[in-house]
């Protein structure tokens, strides 16, 4: 109820000190001004203003009343309202290229590795609301699953569609699916531009060479992180396509040329990352999260409204109720 009020001067309520040393001073004027007269009987006397005689102090308690009023409405007493209005003042930019190759089915990350990824990738995708996102899918060719956009429902239903399909010729070309990443950020207005691209393999398809289309990333200001995905060792994977269409799995050993995905991140000014686990996986988006912050800018509105009027009015009335009282009810009194 109270929480949005506040005193613009609250110093002045020091000013209460004043009230104590007045009444200390009330109590001993009073008692100095009263005389003392010794008679034998007072039956001759009329005593019919004796009630207005202990009525009296009611004059010096409402100046009391409204001394105190007064102090408070020094100290400026109001309410205020705040509201916020945030606007973004640096958005980025984000093509996520993801490896659709067959090997990106193997299961050392749980179920496997891309919906480990999908699900990673999902909440990247939420926790960031001010920026646009696009999906470029690539195997042994590529494609724009989204251009970029800054509706995160349309990104995250063509996330979720995202499947391992035969549509695509298989292998995994890196030069093919960052080159495709840099086509939809060339013409970005946004300040910041970047790219995650993600693979579990080595580059053994398409007709663009990484590199090259590492340098396109340069010329056009745009960082690359580069993740690779996949357990040390051995991992289970898709080996063969059995007669119903369902996958042999077998253990095959994870080949990732990390060589060239840290050259790509060297020269793009970006970062290379190993995801080995899903927990991995989850700490590498949230480092790019932190790395890749959007600026906002936060206004706040202030709207005050005064409350000390109406205790300087109350203040008045009691002091002319006082005064009053004094020059005519108590008169004779005083």
């Amino acid at each position: 109820m109270f929480e949005n009020f506040t005193f613009e001067n609250p110093q002045f309520f020091w000013l209460f000190l004043i009230l104590p040393l007045a009444i200390a001073w009330y109590i001993w004027k009073r008692n100095k001004q009263q005389a003392e007269l010794k008679i034998s009987s007072i039956k001759g006397f009329q005593v019919s203003g004796s009630w207005l005689a202990r009525l009296k102090p009611i004059v010096f308690l409402l100046r009391l009343i409204a001394l105190a009023l007064i102090v408070t409405a020094m100290a400026r007493p109001r309410t205020v309202d705040v509201s916020t209005k945030t606007k973004t003042t640096r958005g980025i930019d984000i093509v996520m290229a993801i490896d659709v190759s067959a090997s990106m089915l193997a299961r050392d990350l749980r179920p496997n590795r891309l919906e480990a990824l999908k699900e990673v990738a999902a909440e990247f995708i939420q926790g960031r609301p001010n920026d646009r996102i696009g999906l470029v899918m690539y195997a042994g060719e590529s494609f724009t699953k989204t251009p970029i956009t800054s509706d995160k429902a349309i990104v995250l239903s063509a996330l979720k569609e995202t499947v391992y399909d035969n549509l695509l010729e298989n292998g995994t070309a890196i030069g093919m699916g960052l080159a495709t990443s840099v086509n939809r950020l060339k013409d970005s207005k946004a300040k910041s531009k970047v790219i995650i691209l993600l693979t579990d393999g080595s580059n053994n398809a398409g007709f663009i060479d990484p590199k090259i289309a590492s340098e396109l990333a340069v010329e056009y200001g745009i960082k690359t992180y580069t993740i690779g995905i996949g357990t040390n060792g051995m991992a289970l994977s898709p080996v063969a396509i059995r007669p119903n269409g369902t996958f042999q799995y077998g253990n095959v050993r994870v080949e990732i040329d990390e060589e060239l995905l840290k050259e790509i991140a060297k020269v793009t000014k970006g970062k290379y990352f190993r995801a080995t686990n899903n927990k991995k996986l989850e700490q590498i988006y949230e480092e790019i999260d932190k790395l890749e912050k959007t600026d906002v800018e936060e206004f706040k509105f202030y709207n005050y409204e005064e409350k000390f009027r109406p205790l300087v009015l109350f203040a008045g009335l009691l002091l002319l109720v006082e005064f009053l009282l004094r020059v005519t009810v108590f008169r004779s009194f005083v």
